[in-house]
């Protein structure tokens, strides 16, 4: 578990954001798995329920090596998303410059 402290500069409040591993969530998803209920997670993990019913969608039935994979793979997806906008941003500019020249 990450805990990451934020100070809130509009109220002066200092926030406390808890962040949890893929293997701490499916830890937690193969307890509800196992015949627990989900109210009593929520309340255990000082969770919400949104955020236990997204963990579920997302993770549910999975492995930890699945979920390790799936990050790895968004990260790319990140990566490959943002290339193509560089280079659509590039032929854009091409095309103006070239427009400009005839």
């Amino acid at each position: 578990m990450l805990v990451t402290i934020c100070y809130n500069k509009k109220n002066g409040v200092i926030d406390m954001k808890v962040r949890f591993t893929e293997e701490q969530i499916i830890k937690i998803l193969k307890e509800h798995e196992g015949g627990k209920k989900a109210v009593d997670i929520v309340r255990e993990y000082n969770i919400t329920e949104q955020t236990f019913y997204r963990w579920k969608s997302k993770y549910g039935g999975m492995d930890v090596s699945e979920a390790k994979r799936l990050k790895q793979l968004e990260e790319e997806n990140r990566r490959l998303k943002e290339m193509v906008a560089d280079l659509s941003l590039d032929n854009k500019i091409l095309k103006d410059v070239l427009s400009k020249n005839v």
